[in-house]
């Protein structure tokens, strides 16, 4: 929540991006970890209560944070006024995007947990087959504005987002308890809610160039995430069984 934001303030002043491209890249900054996060770290064998336990107090925690970092880049690359940033709808979009399907699935394995552990192999081929879907289905949407997205953005997202999950990875290293603690923090450092980014991005603000960065983060980070879970389930990286 500090070393993000800082990362992708340097990024933003530094790189040669016009103000709407460097309002877009705070936005990402400052969204929290998505659900995807805690999939990609199910995937590759990391700490998914960490992920998750993550992922729900940062997401808490944005609805202040995402209005403030908002408003102070909008000072800091535009200027004038910010609009109407609304800190209910912020909220609800938090609470339905991640706290509703995380509280349902913490009630089903406290209260029925026989049943959780039985589903637990074939949900997890299901959600591969979704996130495949997801993905798939993103592309082809934006297909056509695909390369002119990444020539806007795609240069400053990928070096956020690479330089932040090796400092996560790093600080993890130093901090955390163990290899499957490093995973889950550098993923949930990597993989941000690049869906809240743009729904906020899209209700504050009319040109659309701001949610191209989350755009072409969403779409970058998917592909780092899936080099590190490479990495682990082939051995590269340790982890423990």
């Amino acid at each position: 929540m500090i070393i993000l934001p800082l990362v992708a303030f340097a990024f933003a002043s530094f790189w040669s991006l016009s103000p709407e491209i460097a309002l877009g890249v705070m936005l990402i900054a400052a969204a929290p970890g998505g659900i995807t996060s805690n999939l990609f770290t199910e995937f590759g064998r990391g700490d998914v209560a960490l992920s998750i336990s993550l992922t729900a107090t940062i997401s808490l925690l944005g609805v202040v944070t995402i209005p403030f970092i908002v408003v102070f880049a909008h000072g800091q690359f535009i200027g004038g006024d910010t609009g109407d940033v609304s800190v209910v709808r912020t909220a609800l979009s938090v609470f339905l995007l991640v706290t509703v399907p995380v509280a349902i699935g913490v009630a089903i394995r406290r209260w029925l947990e026989s049943t959780a552990l039985g589903i637990h192999a074939v949900m997890r081929r299901v959600s591969i087959v979704l996130f495949v879907l997801v993905l798939a289905g993103a592309i082809f949407q934006e297909h056509e504005n695909a390369w002119e997205y990444l020539e806007m953005s795609g240069p400053v997202t990928l070096a956020l987002n690479v330089v932040m999950m090796g400092l996560a990875f790093a600080l993890a290293w130093l901090f955390a308890t163990g290899p499957r603690q490093r995973v889950a923090i550098s993923l949930e450092c990597g993989v941000q809610n690049a869906t809240l980014a743009i729904a906020v991005g899209s209700l504050l603000f009319e040109d659309a160039a701001v949610v191209v960065p989350a755009a072409t983060y969403g779409i970058l980070s998917l592909g780092t995430a899936l080099i590190l879970v490479g990495l682990v389930r082939g051995g590269l990286i340790k982890v423990e069984p």
